[in-house]
């Protein structure tokens, strides 16, 4: 194993003493922003880790080998390759079998970052059940793998061009512990309220940290999900939002693309039709849920 998987010295220490560490997931590098604003937002999220005094934890696959921390080649290398793979937790052994480069996704970060004993981990948004999904059975290996990985998941939600209902009454069934961040409402990504409410609220880092110790001692196997919204002047305009869905909705049936494709195909759309919107907002997003990691990190290991 200690062939296939290298934990950063720094990730190692504070790991072995006891201190805050936030794991990062890598796919938001290589597929989710563009060039070159990526790699600067990259080294943007682990400052916002950093500056809560935690110590970032960005993994990805490198030539074949698991980095849980990476150095700035490392950083460099997953930005700017074209060859870097989305690697879930089904594709792991393939990218690392052909020591290829893999950027992981919620998933697989949260399956890896639990493996080494990391217990707070930073993302834009969670992925869930696609529309259509009855006709599809669309649903991201997101849900089922939080379902069995305990680790503390700091998100806006999911992404509104979900199907938000149906991803909440999955994350209930597979008993994922999911809390409102100074909110009741549960967040849409761009969106600051998707239209559901939250099962519980918080509103400190406190708050977390206590329920994670007491999930600790009640041995709990499922994901606690920490939904942190963007303030309501932050979000994306929800007229400008609708607007650009239902056309991309349109777009996409005009087009005929059909399950798994949709949301990739929106996603896609919103960044073209949104004016830069849903960049800024992705961009925010990602940076606000890295400091908020990094401080619950840090009251986790008080």
């Amino acid at each position: 194993m200690a062939e296939l998987l290298v934990v950063h010295p720094e990730v190692a220490d504070a790991l072995a003493s006891g201190g805050p560490v936030v794991a990062l997931e890598s796919t938001i590098i290589s597929h989710g922003l563009p060039r070159p604003t990526n790699l600067d937002v990259a080294r943007q999220i682990e400052g916002a880790v950093r500056a809560q005094g935690a110590v970032p934890a960005t993994i990805a696959i490198v030539e074949g080998t698991i980095r849980v921390g990476l150095d700035d080649d490392a950083l460099a290398t997953i930005a700017g390759s074209d060859d870097v793979v989305k690697a879930s937790v089904r594709d792991l052994a393939v990218v690392v079998a052909r020591r290829g480069h893999g950027a992981t996704t919620v998933a697989s970060t949260a399956e890896l970052a639990a493996m080494v004993g990391i217990e707070v981990f930073a993302t834009g948004g969670l992925g869930g059940v696609h529309r259509e999904a009855a006709e599809s059975f669309d649903e991201s290996a997101d849900l089922t793998t939080l379902g069995t990985t305990p680790i503390t998941v700091v998100s806006a939600g999911v992404k509104s061009i979900l199907d938000v209902a149906a991803t909440l009454e999955r994350l209930e069934t597979l008993n994922v512990t999911v809390v409102g961040y100074g909110t009741d409402r549960f967040p849409g990504f761009y969106l600051a309220d998707s239209g559901h409410a939250v099962p519980h609220r918080v509103d400190s880092p406190e708050d977390v940290a206590a329920i994670m110790a007491a999930r600790r001692e009640l041995g709990s196997t499922a994901a606690l999900l920490v939904a942190n919204p963007l303030t309501a002047d932050r979000q994306v305009d929800p007229t400008l939002h609708d607007e650009v869905l239902g056309a991309g909705l349109e777009a996409a049936a005009a087009a005929g693309v059909r399950g798994k494709d949709v949301t990739p195909f929106l996603l896609a759309h919103f960044h073209e039709a949104s004016g830069g919107e849903s960049l800024r907002a992705n961009t925010e997003i990602i940076l606000a849920n890295a400091a908020l990691a990094g401080r619950i990190a840090v009251a986790a290991s008080s």
